[in-house]
């Protein structure tokens, strides 16, 4: 099947053979999309993993920021879709981003998927509840639900911007709340981390980093704070 490169999709990668293979086996859909794996210098197979799935793989300077920005410059697509790599889209999120993409009121918009945790556990499913909820009522999405926009629109609100944190969170100021569509597709993070670190914590310290971006703190104490 030709490739379809109206929508390119960019994966930002650090050591992420651990979830990556999912990742992309949910998006290529037997190649009809052009796949960029912006990597920041994995060393345990990420690599070798992503061109056996057919992406393209770029050596970029390490930090989410960056890679983003990279990925995102060195596509070919009308359309671009951000994507973590320890992300997997469920089935029937084409057809959703397909109407958002063909409608012509939405080359000014952006839209992320609802957000989801690969963990049955009522933790996550609070914890979900919750993120969903500031979703609506904020229209503050988060990189791990990723994010569809139209290339003339990401570059003209600046793209993302080189940043090691927050990235998403600096552009999504800039689209707006009322710009963001949210799909009912979820996009299923891994919740390795919420299992390691706890389902208050972690949301916490979160939300603490937030606050501190927010009110213009120094990134390097955010990141210290963040781990």
């Amino acid at each position: 099947m030709k490739e379809n490169i109206r929508l390119s999709i960019i994966v930002p990668s650090l050591n992420a053979a651990a979830g990556l293979g999912r990742c992309l086996h949910a998006v290529n859909l037997a190649g009809r999309f052009e796949v960029i794996v912006a990597d920041g210098g994995s060393r345990d197979g990420t690599i070798d993993l992503a061109k056996r799935l057919g992406g393209r793989v770029l050596s970029c300077e390490a930090g989410r920021g960056a890679q983003l920005a990279a990925g995102a410059a060195q596509s070919r697509g009308e359309w671009l879709l951000f994507l973590h790599a320890d992300t997997v889209l469920i089935p029937g999120w084409g057809a959703e981003a397909t109407r958002f993409i063909v409608n012509p009121e939405n080359a000014k918009r952006a839209a992320a998927f609802r957000f989801a945790l690969d963990d049955e556990s009522k933790s996550a499913r609070w914890l979900e509840a919750m993120v969903n909820w500031r979703c609506r009522a904020l229209g503050l999405a988060y990189g791990d639900q990723g994010l569809l926009i139209a290339r003339r629109f990401y570059d003209e609100l600046g793209g993302f911007r080189p940043l090691p944190l927050m990235e998403d969170v600096d552009l999504i100021r800039r689209i707006g709340c009322k710009r963001l569509t949210l799909f009912d597709t979820a996009a299923v993070t891994s919740a390795a981390r919420y299992r390691k670190q706890g389902y208050v914590f972690r949301p916490l310290r979160n939300l603490l980093c937030l606050m501190l971006y927010y009110v213009g703190a120094p990134m390097p104490l955010i990141l210290r704070l963040y781990g």
